[in-house]
């Protein structure tokens, strides 16, 4: 089975489609995080430390506006990839896989979390492998365990490739931040991209 990521690849190939659809991917980027910020101002900040039920429903809100940008984002990210423009409509179909989306990224944060436990280096293994579950979701459909064990099944053998993706990808967020924050709503997208053409290359490998 034949599994070549070629790193240097997965960036020229995400920056051509990054830079085709620059304004709409960042502009989307800004604005959710406008957003976040405005439901953010809006939490009331009880003296005594505990949410009110108001700011209990704003918290709510933004969790549900959160997974569903989140969820039509990464479609937005394959269309870019297929040359299509991202289209809005993204959100509203993706909307009804977020209960299964919320489970997935909660038994993967629980997973995860289990494994940083057990001297760091079994949460990173356990991260990188099954970090494509919500790629699975998007694209394939996937349930709430089959996502989990779809990214298990198509990262098999390629862990090393995937860390080396990993501290490219560090990289690049690093020089976001270092411009001036702005360059994150650069970098965020670019990273997207090379995760979904390593996902896309994977499955691929996974099915040929």
């Amino acid at each position: 089975m034949d599994k070549k990521i070629m790193i240097s690849d997965l960036f020229h190939k995400s920056w051509k489609s990054l830079w085709a659809q620059i304004w709409v991917l960042s502009g989307l980027l800004i604005g959710y995080a406008i957003i976040s910020m405005l439901l953010q101002a809006f939490i009331p900040r009880p003296a005594n430390g505990t949410l009110s039920i108001a700011g209990t429903v704003i918290v709510l809100i933004g969790l549900f506006i959160s997974l569903i940008f989140e969820l039509g984002y990464t479609k937005n990210l394959f269309q870019a990839i297929d040359g299509e423009e991202p289209q809005f409509s993204s959100y509203g179909q993706m909307s009804r896989k977020i209960f299964v989306y919320f489970a997935a990224k909660l038994i993967y944060g629980l997973i995860v979390c289990a494994g940083l436990l057990l001297l760091i280096v079994p949460g990173i293994y356990l991260a990188i492998r099954l970090q494509f579950y919500y790629m699975a979701i998007v694209e394939e459909d996937a349930g709430i365990l089959d996502s989990l064990r779809r990214s298990w099944e198509i990262t098999r053998g390629s862990t090393l490739k995937l860390v080396l993706l990993m501290l490219v990808q560090v990289g690049v967020m690093l020089a976001g931040f270092a411009l001036f924050l702005i360059g994150i709503f650069v970098a965020l997208p670019l990273c997207g991209l090379m995760s979904c053409y390593a996902f896309r290359r994977l499955t691929v490998s996974t099915t040929s």
